[in-house]
């Protein structure tokens, strides 16, 4: 197991500072509001305490202990992380060796099998089928793990495919309602028609990148889900005849299409699409947001997800966000699981939303938000989340899953190399770091 951990965490902090880790005991009294007959629980968060998203938590935590005043008393703690995606997870993972993990604790969400798989959490207490049906279905399948429910998430996200409605109407370009998106070659013929158009206005049809990290998993995986291809099994234990199956291939390939045929500038150009010079653009949700608010002369849409040729009609759109779950240290999980329920709930998705404007992950808070029922562009987002979302794929090697992708898609794409070869490597790599699990 340690073993494992050590994976997990890369490099952990020195022996010193993990005799500092230790949980720390409380006692009723010590802190306000922690009263005798309570049980004390303990949660961890990933963010800095005075920002809109940490108010938030602060704020559930609060409604928390007045809701569960004499039965249970949360005590929240702000880990926030650094630049490099440190800090919060160095204490995690620190934490694990030393003993000193929360009760509950953020997880974001494509590290719930992880973190599952190093024994980090623990499956939370068994929820009802009608607890678990006010969540977004994504949010259920990226906090199970074999078949047991760890998380739940407060906030979910997504990716558009933006389109300037100027642009389209002048190419006669009609955009297809969420249920019979552009297939592949319906968008390669469009992007066709667009390039002497964007010629004339100094772009491209499309504004995309390829950006390093985990933005080119969370943007561009749909593109193999769509065309019925995973990129690990399902158990999260194989992905020799997965991540370079002829499906994976193909959605690689459709990029260096792309590319080629310049429908895309291989160098990033900023502000391509908001300054007029593309026709679409792949972002996150928070695009909506900011067009509206610095580029108002944008007649902002937003298009469904494209889709492979072959699509069946199933899940495949960009979801995944952060989730709390219940520590392997918990020991009173149905308190814990109260407190994760809580954390994630209609409330404290609305708080999120309002405080942070991050998407909640319950249909009440989006049916209780007027902005997902009055702006269409908000209202076809989660329309796509609700219908079409898909999780990150699940597996304790997630990290070198999200890495290889990213590396696979820019040597192909941009670099031309053999789709097939690559993602033969790219296997060989992640079988490195799966061995431990597979053993």
């Amino acid at each position: 197991m340690k073993k494992r951990l050590l994976c997990l965490a890369g490099a952990l902090l020195a022996a010193g500072c993990l005799t500092g880790c230790q949980k720390k005991q409380v006692r009723p009294g010590e802190i306000a509001g922690y009263d005798e007959g309570e049980g004390y629980l303990s949660i961890w968060v990933h963010s800095i305490e005075d920002t809109e998203e940490g108010q938030a938590y602060r704020e559930s935590v609060e409604r928390f202990n007045e809701e569960y005043d004499g039965t249970y008393f949360a005590d929240i703690e702000f880990i926030p992380r650094n630049d490099s995606g440190g800090g919060y997870s160095d204490k995690v993972n620190a934490s694990v060796m030393a003993g000193g993990l929360p009760d509950v604790l953020t997880v974001d969400g494509p590290n719930v099998a992880a973190y599952a798989a190093n024994g980090i959490i623990q499956p939370l207490a068994e929820l009802t089928e009608d607890e678990k049906s006010i969540y977004l279905p994504s949010i259920i399948e990226q906090g199970t793990y074999q078949d047991q429910l760890y998380a739940l998430g407060v906030m979910e996200s997504s990716v558009g495919l933006y389109y300037n409605k100027d642009i389209l109407e002048e190419a006669g370009i009609e955009v297809p309602d969420a249920d019979h998106p552009w297939t592949w070659s319906e968008f390669l013929d469009i992007l066709e028609t667009l390039k002497p158009i964007m010629e004339e206005k100094g772009g491209y049809p499309l504004d995309m990148t390829f950006p390093v990290g985990e933005s080119s998993i969370y943007y561009f995986a749909p593109f193999v889900w769509s065309n019925g291809g995973d990129l690990v099994s399902e158990d999260g234990l194989t992905v020799d005849g997965y991540f370079n199956s002829d499906q994976t291939v193909e959605a690689f390939q459709f990029f260096r299409n792309v590319v080629e045929k310049e429908y895309m500038s291989e160098a990033p150009i900023d502000h391509l699409f908001e300054s007029g010079r593309a026709a679409f653009k792949f972002d996150g949700a928070w695009e909506v947001n900011t067009i509206y608010q610095s580029y108002p002369d944008i007649n902002l849409g937003v298009a469904p997800y494209v889709v492979s040729d072959n699509w069946n009609g199933g899940t495949y759109t960009p979801t995944g966000s952060w989730a709390f779950a219940a520590s392997s240290k918990a020991s009173d999980i149905e308190g814990a699981t109260e407190l994760v329920k809580w954390m994630s709930g209609v409330e404290s998705g609305i708080r999120i939303w309002e405080m942070a404007k991050s998407f909640p992950s319950t249909y009440e808070a989006f049916e209780n938000i007027d902005v997902f029922t009055s702006d269409e562009n908000y209202r076809a987002l989660y329309n796509q989340l609700s219908n079409y979302g898909h999780p990150r794929p699940k597996t304790p090697v997630y990290p070198q899953v999200s890495t290889s992708f990213q590396e696979a898609l820019e040597s192909i794409a941009l670099g031309g190399k053999d789709a097939k070869e690559q993602t033969d490597k790219s296997v060989e790599r992640i079988n490195a770091k799966l061995e431990r699990y597979t053993r």
